[in-house]
């Protein structure tokens, strides 16, 4: 497959286009580049959690202070979220993923640099806006790239770099900390950015628009029962799982009673499991995403309910933890595909509610975990996940089939 072959008609982003057999070179490389564009993005949103400590003491604030750059984040993401599509009018989508780069270039350089509190919120409110627009366009530049078949494999492997990224971002950001400092980890972010930036350059075939986007039509589309179901699956499985996930350590603290050593491992495991389950959402989200979203919140709900019930069990709380992880890799594949089936001619808006439904669940997700532990101990928010995963997959029994 060609760059030129790559460049679609304007129509023709509309059209259920069949996978082809294999993809060629250039077509890896587009992937690829989307793929390290996810990781230097998700690895600058998870940086602070190993660097509040000598950050707070720096920049002279609390570490409760400090946790906000993340809250800063997410606010002007979910905002963006429903406003970039809308906003990019009818840009060629190469020139705007590459600018999504070049501002997370930025954003991370002022954040590296910020002498104080407010500057560094403003550069953590520009990779806001940066994530979320990236995140907003992915599924439909990746359907423009591999064919609307090969959607879940070509976003398996653009969600990869946000497996790795939740696996080494704060341990290394904590580590390049302690050795440099956390303006150097600050910085690390940037360069990851300049280089998802050049690949980009180097790879991404033109995009032209194919349709200008209002928020009219981002609002006509929650109509479709289909999109309604797809953003309620995200909803339901996410909130779920952030209610839950914040609170697995604590769990395995004071339930499976093990120390720190045997925790570390399980989040290992955790991490390692989510990258295989990555891998395979892709595959079975082409095959037959009604199965693909049905098993991903079975997976879940099994294994947050047998670690309610038997987690006090050492080889149980690994092995589940692990099940977890799988099932929670899975899922940043099988949502989005199974949103986007919905609305095969309008994916950048789809995208955009996308976005929006998984921002809104990571909030309430917190703030639901976070009453429910402090209420009703460190089963509870297990309880909650096992409980909305069981929820989604009634839920995905009900989508209408396309």
């Amino acid at each position: 497959m060609t760059d030129t072959t790559l460049q679609l008609e304007d129509a023709a982003i509309d059209v259920d286009a069949a996978a082809p057999a294999t993809w060629g070179a250039s077509t890896w490389f587009a992937v690829i580049s989307l793929a390290a564009t996810s990781f230097a993005l998700v690895s600058a949103e998870f940086l602070p959690a190993g660097l509040l400590t000598p950050l707070a003491r720096d920049l002279g604030i609390s570490e409760g202070t400090a946790g906000q750059v993340v809250t800063a984040t997410a606010s002007v993401g979910a905002v963006t979220a429903m406003l970039s599509n809308v906003l990019i009018g009818r840009l060629n989508r190469k020139a705007v993923l590459v600018g999504l780069s070049a501002l997370a270039v930025g954003s991370n350089v002022l954040a590296a640099l910020a002498t104080d509190f407010w500057l560094l919120l403003l550069g953590r409110a520009g990779l806001g806006i940066a994530l979320s627009a990236f995140w907003a366009l992915s599924v439909a530049v990746v359907a423009r790239l591999v064919g609307a078949n090969a959607t879940g494999r070509g976003m398996a492997i653009v969600t990869l770099g946000v497996s790795l990224a939740t696996i080494a971002a704060p341990s290394m950001g904590a580590l390049i900390s302690d050795w440099l400092g956390w303006r150097s980890a600050m910085a690390m972010t940037a360069g990851l950015a300049l280089l998802a930036m050049l690949l980009q350059l180097l790879s991404l075939p033109s995009l032209p628009a194919t349709a200008s986007n209002s928020f009219a039509d981002v609002l006509r589309l929650t109509r479709r029962r289909g999109i309604q179901l797809g953003m309620l699956a995200i909803l339901l499985l996410m909130t779920g799982h952030f209610a839950g996930s914040v609170y697995v350590r604590p769990f395995l603290e004071h339930v499976t009673l093990l120390a720190t050593g045997p925790i570390a491992l399980a989040l290992l495991g955790f991490g390692v499991a989510a990258v295989i389950g990555n891998i395979a959402g892709g595959r079975l989200a082409d095959a037959n995403i009604h199965v693909a979203l049905v098993v991903t919140a079975a997976l879940m709900a099994v294994a947050s309910l047998s670690l309610v019930l038997w987690g006090a069990h050492i080889g149980v709380a690994f092995g589940f933890a692990t099940l977890w992880g799988f099932a929670f890799g899975m899922a940043p594949v099988v949502l989005p595909t199974n949103l986007s089936r919905a609305a095969p001619d309008r994916l950048e808006a789809a995208g955009s509610l996308m976005v929006a439904s998984f921002q809104v669940a990571i909030t309430i997700g917190a703030v639901v975990g976070g009453y429910v532990v402090d209420t009703y101990g460190p089963t509870a928010p297990l309880t909650v996940t096992a409980i909305l995963a069981a929820s989604t997959g009634v839920l995905a029994l009900l989508q209408p089939r396309s």
